[in-house]
C-alpha cells in the first residue's frame, strides 16, 4: 500500500526547520534493467559526512519500492531499518561507498512520478520529490551530485536509452538486451535526473555556441509525428542564441534533447541536458495546432532551455526557495517571447494570468507568498502564486534597477553561486550588491501573501503649476497572514497634456524617474511645472502585481485609450473602462434592470478596431473582454449568473453596434497563403476576434460555417468552431461532429474538441460533459484529456459549474474521488474551483463545503489533497 493512501494527518514542514543534511552525495553509478512490471535499480553513492556526530544517522527517502539489497564499501550492511518512506542506516564511516538495489513497477505507477510507463515507453519524472520512487536517497535539492547512469532494455522495444549529461558508452548484450551509458559532468540535485527508454522519430540538427562549439540537438517524438517537431526545434536554437545574446549565458553539454510524451503531470521539466516536455508543447503544424499553441510551444521550450542556468547550473537549497528558479525562468522566458512577438501582447497575455487566477489565489485558502513558509506537500506549491508572481518580483527588480544594473546583478548571481544550491535571499543580495540600491523593504515581496491594493488621489493647483499624487497601499489579510508591513513598489506614471503630449517629471524643479519608489504606506509626490491639469496614467506596464484604485472619468479613459504613450497603457485603459460598466451593469441585472453600454464607450472600442496605426493582434486584445473568473474576482461576493449575464449582453452590444465594422475587417484580412510570421498571425488574430462577436448577428452562422469549411490551418478551424460554440450556432453540431470523425486518432488535437465541450454554454453543458466522458479518446488517466474536458467545464465555465442545485461540485467530487487514488497530483490542481467557497453565497457555500467534507471524510485521502481540502475547510 503507498504511503499517500495511509497517511491521515501530514505533517507540516516549515521554512524555518531547514538544516544542512548531516551527509551527502558526491557522485552515483546507477544501473537500471528495465522491464514493465520488475524494474532492477542498482545505485552505487559516494557518501560523505558532514555532521561532527560520528554516530549521525543517514536517513534515505524511499516509497513504493522493494528493498534487494544494502552494502556499504562492499560488506552486507545489517545496521539498517526500513519505515514508511524511509531507510535509516546506522553506525556509518565518515566516507564511503553505499550500494542500494531495488525494484520498481514502473506499469503500475499510474501517479507518472519516478519511473513510469508511458505509451511504450519508460519515462521519469523526478521533480519535487519523484526520485524516490526509484531508489533509496537524499531526495533534498541540497544535495548535489555527479551521476552516471547505465540503462538495459530490449533492443527491439526500446532502441532509443537516454539519461543526463553525455553519452559515454554502449553495447550489445544477449537475449536481445543493449545497453548505454550516460555521464553528467555537472553535479546536480536528484530531481533534475531523467531517464527516457523507447522507439521514437527523431529530428536532429546542430547549434554552434558563441565560443564556437557545436552543440548536438535532438527531439524525440512518437513515430509518425516528425513532421510536428520543427517549430520546436526552431524554438530551442532562438532560445540558445537569445540567452547569449541577452544574458551572455552559453549551453554547457555536447548535447541538448527533447522527449515529448502523452503522459505527463506537467507542462515539462527542465532535466539537465534531457527535457522531458507534455506533447502538447511540443507537437505542432498548421493542421493540428493553432497559433497560441505556436506560442506556448515557444514559451515553454525557451523556459526549460533557460532552466539550464537559473535552475540547474544555480539551483534552490530547499523547495520554500522553489521561485528563485521558477519565478525568474518565467521572467526570462516572458521577455524572451517579448523580444522575439509583440511585447505590448505577451504583456497583457501575462497581466491576465495574474490579475485572473493569481489574484483569485491570493484571496483563497491555499494564498501564500512566493516563498511559502510551510508545506505539506510540495506539489501543492507549483502554484501560479510561485510563477508567475514571483515573475512580476523579478520584473519589479528589472524596472528598479534597469537592464544594465539587472544584468550586473545576474552576473554577481552566477559568479557567487554557480555549482550550488541558494536561496531567494542570495538573488536579492546579489542584485542589491550590484546595484548598490537600497533592496532591504524590497524583500518583503518574498514573505509577505496576498495582493496589495493601491489607492491614489490627486489634486491639481492651477495657481502653483503643482500636481500632487497620494498614493496608499494596504494588503489585506489573507489565509494564515493577518499583519501587513508596507511593501517597495515601483510605480510607473506619465502625465498627459489636453494635446496628448507627455509632460516631463520634475519636483523642486529636478527631473525625476517616471518610476516613482512607494515604500510607505503612504506618501505624497507633488510635481511642479504641470501648466495644466493632466490626465495621469498609472502602473504602466503592470509595474507592480497590485490592485489600483483610482476614479478615473470616462473622459479619462478614453483619452488615454487614445493617447497614451504606451501601448499597454492604453489596453489597460480600455480594461477599466470595460470594468467601471460591468460593475454598473451587474448591479442593474441584480435590480432586475436591463443591460447597457453609452455610446462614447463603444465608439472608443470603435475607434480601436479602425486604428490603422496599431498592430491587429493588440487590437485584438483591446477588444477582448475581460474574463468571467477575473470580474468574479472584483467581488466579495460573487455572483455568477448577474456576470455571465452581462458579459454576454455586452458581446451582443458591441456584435450590433460594431456589425458592419467587424465585418470589413474580417474580409479585409482574409490571408492567401498560411505563415506563422508575427504579421500573418497579428492579422488572423483580429480576423478571428472579429468573427468572434460577428457570430452573434444574423450572419453570424454563414460566416462561421464557412470559415470551418474553407479553414486549412487549425487556428481558422478553432476560431470558427469556438464561436459556434460560444454562441450556440446552428453549424456547432456539424463542425462538432466532424472535428471528432476527422481527429479521434489524435488525443492531442482532440483536447481542443474537449475543451470546447466542457465550456459549452448550453443548458445541459453537465450532462454534454458526463456524456463526453464515453469518448473513445477520452481517459481519465491522460492529465491532457483530464484537463481539457473536465477543467474545461469545473474551471471555464463557472455559470453551469456553481449550477444551484450543487451538482457540478458533485461531478467534480466524483472525478477527484477516482483520481485521488490514480493520480491525486492531477486531483489537487482540479479542485482550485471547490476551495474559493468563501466567495459565494450562503446555499452555494453550502453545497460547496458538503463537498469538501466528503472528500476529507475519505480514508486514504492523498496529502496533495489533504493540504487544500483541510485549508478551504478551516477558511474563516
Amino acid at each position: 500500500m503507498t504511503e499517500h493512501s495511509t497517511v491521515t494527518q501530514p505533517a507540516a514542514k516549515y521554512r524555518s526547520d531547514y538544516r544542512s543534511p548531516d551527509y551527502t552525495i558526491t557522485d552515483i553509478d546507477l544501473t537500471f534493467d528495465l522491464h514493465d512490471t520488475k524494474t532492477t535499480v542498482v545505485a552505487i553513492s559516494h557518501v560523505v559526512r558532514l555532521s561532527e556526530q560520528e554516530n549521525a544517522e543517514l536517513v534515505l527517502d524511499g516509497d513504493d519500492l522493494t528493498l534487494i539489497s544494502v552494502t556499504v564499501d562492499g560488506q552486507a550492511w545489517q545496521d539498517y531499518h526500513q519505515q514508511s518512506g524511509h531507510l535509516t542506516l546506522t553506525n556509518l564511516p565518515a566516507d564511503f561507498e553505499l550500494a542500494i538495489t531495488t525494484e520498481i513497477n514502473p506499469e503500475a505507477n499510474t501517479l507518472l512520478e519516478g519511473l513510469y510507463k508511458s505509451g511504450g515507453g519508460f519515462c521519469t519524472q523526478c521533480e519535487a520529490e519523484g526520485f524516490r520512487r526509484i531508489t533509496f536517497y537524499l531526495d533534498r535539492p541540497d544535495v548535489l551530485a555527479r551521476f552516471t547512469t547505465k540503462i538495459i532494455a530490449d533492443k527491439t522495444a526500446f532502441p532509443y536509452m537516454l539519461s543526463n549529461g553525455n553519452r559515454i558508452a554502449e553495447g550489445e548484450l544477449d537475449n536481445g538486451r543493449h545497453w548505454v551509458q550516460w555521464q553528467d559532468p555537472f553535479p546536480k540535485p536528484s530531481y533534475l535526473f531523467a531517464l527516457v527508454a523507447g522507439d521514437f522519430d527523431v529530428l536532429r540538427d546542430t547549434f554552434t555556441t558563441m565560443s564556437g562549439r557545436d552543440v548536438a540537438l535532438e527531439i524525440f517524438v512518437d513515430k509518425g509525428n516528425l513532421d510536428r517537431a520543427d517549430y520546436a526545434m526552431a524554438s530551442l536554437k532562438n532560445s540558445m542564441k537569445w540567452d547569449e545574446e541577452r544574458f551572455g549565458l552559453e549551453y554547457d553539454l555536447d548535447i541538448y534533447m527533447i522527449v515529448a510524451v502523452d503522459f505527463f503531470n506537467m507542462g515539462a521539466m527542465e532535466n539537465k541536458g534531457l527535457n522531458v516536455f507534455n506533447s502538447k508543447f511540443v507537437l505542432a503544424n498548421p493542421n493540428t495546432a493553432t497559433d497560441t499553441d505556436y506560442q506556448g510551444i515557444e514559451a515553454v521550450i525557451g523556459h526549460e532551455y533557460f532552466h539550464n542556468w537559473t535552475g540547474n547550473r544555480v539551483t534552490c537549497r530547499d523547495w520554500f526557495q522553489l521561485s528563485l528558479k521558477e519565478g525568474l525562468t518565467v521572467f526570462r522566458d516572458q521577455e524572451f517571447s517579448s523580444d522575439l512577438g509583440s511585447r505590448p501582447v505577451n504583456r497583457i497575455a501575462n497581466v491576465r494570468i495574474v490579475r485572473g487566477p493569481q489574484f483569485a489565489e491570493d484571496r483563497g485558502p491555499m494564498s501564500h507568498p512566493i516563498r511559502p513558509e510551510k508545506v505539506i506537500q510540495m506539489n501543492n506549491f507549483y502554484t501560479l502564486t510561485v510563477y508567475e508572481k514571483g515573475s512580476e518580483v523579478i520584473r519589479m527588480l528589472h524596472t528598479l534597477l534597469g537592464e544594465a544594473n539587472f544584468q550586473a546583478g545576474m552576473k554577481l548571481y552566477f559568479d557567487r553561486h554557480d555549482g550550488t544550491a541558494a536561496t531567494c535571499d542570495d538573488f536579492v543580495q546579489a542584485m542589491e550588491d550590484a546595484s548598490g540600491v537600497d533592496l532591504s523593504r524590497f524583500r518583503r515581496w518574498y514573505s509577505q501573501a496576498g495582493t496589495p491594493v493601491v489607492s491614489v488621489s490627486t489634486e491639481y493647483d492651477a495657481l502653483a503649476k503643482s500636481y500632487a499624487v497620494t498614493i496608499k497601499q494596504q494588503t489585506p489579510a489573507t489565509a494564515e497572514q493577518v499583519e501587513k508591513q508596507p511593501l517597495h513598489i515601483p510605480f510607473d506614471i506619465e502625465l498627459y497634456n489636453s494635446k496628448g503630449e507627455v509632460i516631463a517629471l520634475q519636483i523642486n524643479g529636478e527631473a525625476v524617474h517616471n518610476v516613482l519608489d512607494v515604500k510607505e504606506a503612504e506618501q505624497t509626490f507633488v510635481f511642479d511645472n504641470v501648466t495644466e491639469q493632466p490626465v495621469i496614467s498609472m502602473l504602466r506596464e503592470f509595474s507592480a502585481p497590485v490592485i489600483l484604485e483610482y476614479d478615473y472619468t470616462d473622459d479619462e479613459l478614453i483619452f488615454l485609450m487614445v493617447n497614451a504613450s504606451n501601448e499597454f497603457a492604453r489596453w489597460d485603459a480600455g480594461q477599466m473602462l470595460l470594468a467601471k460598466y460591468i460593475r454598473q451593469n451587474v448591479a442593474q441585472v441584480q435590480q432586475g434592470q436591463s443591460v447597457t453600454l453609452p455610446d462614447a464607450v463603444i465608439d472608443a472600442f470603435r475607434g480601436a478596431l479602425l486604428d490603422e496605426n496599431l498592430d491587429p493582434a493588440f487590437i485584438a486584445e483591446m477588444l477582448t473582454l475581460p474574463s468571467e473568473n477575473e470580474i468574479a474576482g472584483w467581488y466579495t461576493t460573487v455572483d455568477v449568473d448577474a456576470i455571465n449575464h452581462v458579459v454576454g449582453a455586452f458581446t451582443q452590444l458591441l456584435a450590433s453596434e460594431m456589425e458592419d465594422e467587424f465585418s470589413a475587417i474580417y474580409h479585409s484580412l482574409t490571408q492567401e497563403c498560411y505563415s506563422l510570421d508575427h504579421a500573418a498571425m497579428a492579422k488572423r488574430a483580429l480576423r478571428n476576434k472579429c468573427l468572434s462577436y460577428l457570430a452573434y448577428t444574423a450572419q453570424g452562422n454563414a460566416l462561421v460555417a464557412a470559415q470551418y469549411k474553407a479553414a486549412d490551418n487549425m487556428t481558422d478551424t478553432m476560431a470558427a468552431m469556438s464561436a459556434a460554440n460560444n454562441a450556440q450556432l446552428d453549424c456547432r453540431a456539424e463542425q462538432m461532429a466532424d472535428f471528432s470523425d476527422k481527429w479521434s486518432h489524435d488525443g492531442l488535437v482532440m483536447d481542443k474538441w474537449f475543451m470546447l465541450q466542457g465550456t459549452n454554454p448550453a443548458a445541459d453543458a453537465l450532462e454534454n460533459v458526463r456524456n463526453t466522458m464515453n469518448h473513445p479518446t477520452f481517459s481519465l488517466k491522460n492529465p491532457n484529456r483530464t484537463r481539457s474536458l473536465v477543467a474545461g467545464f469545473s474551471a471555464n465555465n463557472p455559470v453551469h459549474f456553481h449550477a444551484k442545485d450543487g451538482s457540478g461540485y458533485a461531478f467534480l467530487t466524483e472525478i477527484l474521488t477516482i483520481l485521488n487514488t490514480s493520480n491525486p497530483q492531477v486531483a489537487a490542481r482540479l479542485i482550485e474551483p471547490l476551495l474559493k467557497l468563501r466567495q459565494y453565497d450562503a446555499s452555494r457555500q453550502q453545497l460547496m463545503r458538503k463537498q469538501l467534507e466528503k472528500l476529507a471524510a475519505m480514508d486514504n485521502l492523498a496529502k496533495d489533497l489533504f493540504e487544500k481540502v483541510q485549508k478551504a475547510l478551516d477558511q474563516k
